[in-house]
Formats: C-alpha cells, sequence, structure tokens
C-alpha cells in the first residue's frame, strides 16, 4: 500500500529551498557592495541590497566574520562556475577571458579587504585561503588554453603568472578613484594577444 505524501516533509523541503534562496541573495547582495563599499559595508545596507531585513542576515550569519568567510567561499564558487559557462557563451576564448578575469578582479578587490576581517583566528578561513589558487588556477589555464588553441593568445603565459600579475594590478584599487584595476588587467591582456603573422 502506497502512504500519503506527508505535508510536514514537503513544507521543510520548501523552507530549506527559501532559506537557500535567500541565503544566495543575501551573498550576492554582500559581494556586490563589499566590492563597491569594503567589508565594513552596514549590514543595514546589505539588508536594503537584498530587500530583507536585517534580522534575516543575522539569522544565517550571527557574526561579520560569519559573513564575510561565507562571502569568500560564494566568490571563489561563481569564479569556478563561470568558467566553463563564459567559454560555452563567449564570442571567442579571449572574449571569455577577459570576462572571467572581471570577476577575478571582483574577487580579488573584495579579497583585499576580506583579508584584514579574516584575521580573526576562525579555523575555517585559513583553509579557504589556501584552497582558492587550487580552484581557481585549473579554470583559468582552461580558458587560457583554449585562446591558445585559437590562435588569439600567446603561448607564453601561464594561469598563475597572468593571476598573480592580476592580483599585483589590484593592490591599488580603491587607493584613488583614478586608479581603475579592471581596466589595466584588459589592458594586460590586450598585450598577450597574438600578433598575426
Amino acid at each position: 500500500m502506497c502512504s500519503k505524501p506527508d505535508p510536514s516533509s514537503s513544507a521543510a523541503r520548501s523552507k530549506r529551498a527559501d532559506a537557500r534562496l535567500n541565503e544566495q541573495t543575501l551573498l550576492n547582495a554582500a559581494s556586490s557592495l563589499f566590492v563597491t563599499a569594503g567589508v565594513d559595508v552596514p549590514i543595514r545596507e546589505i539588508a536594503a541590497r537584498a530587500g530583507m531585513g536585517t534580522a534575516t542576515i543575522y539569522r544565517h550569519f550571527p557574526t561579520r566574520a560569519d559573513l564575510v568567510g561565507a562571502v569568500y567561499q560564494h566568490q571563489v564558487d561563481a569564479c569556478v562556475k563561470a568558467g566553463p559557462e563564459l567559454l560555452a557563451s563567449s564570442s571567442s576564448p579571449v572574449a571569455a577571458l577577459e570576462q572571467w578575469m572581471d570577476l577575478f578582479v571582483d574577487f580579488l578587490v573584495t579579497k583585499h579587504g576580506l583579508a584584514a576581517a579574516m584575521r580573526s583566528g576562525k579555523p575555517g578561513f585559513a583553509t579557504m585561503q589556501d584552497s582558492f589558487l587550487e580552484r581557481l588556477i585549473p579554470v583559468c589555464a582552461e580558458i587560457i588554453a583554449a585562446a591558445v588553441m585559437s590562435g588569439e593568445l600567446r603561448q607564453d603565459i601561464g594561469a598563475f603568472e597572468l593571476m598573480y600579475a592580476a592580483g599585483n594590478l589590484c593592490i591599488g584599487e580603491g587607493t584613488d578613484p583614478r586608479y581603475d584595476a579592471r581596466r589595466l588587467v584588459r589592458l594586460l591582456i590586450a598585450g598577450l594577444r597574438r600578433i598575426p603573422g
């Protein structure tokens, strides 16, 4: 005999799905504000951007350190996921590389602010810092390889070198309104294009 569906189980699944959606909305809002306003942006501004109350943020992330760590992981996940998606949808591998590096620059700009906030000694933070390159280098390498294969990019650049160079260009971001790290990274990629002939 078939048992009837348990309405309470269905409601619980729906609540979990709603909670996950709320968390993603909060992380997206916090990520974008951390890039433009830094990690010390008031919680009420993040709540307003997400269209939620501050109590909802504290329910998901009881401390700012919890939120900072979650944003860091969220941005790494987004960069990892974006690599193959951009390769599949962009007009060329170099266009995919430029768009992916834009995401990476956003991550790096945020990361400078995250670094100070993450020196709280919470156990998971050191692991995240150690692992982000391990996760991101293969994604960048795949896009570079596609750009080299298409004849658009020189062969003598590796993913680690490009990401390290981008990191150095991002150090000055936020120190002067005339400094635009994303533009400089685009110029760096332009300089790596293969010259026909």
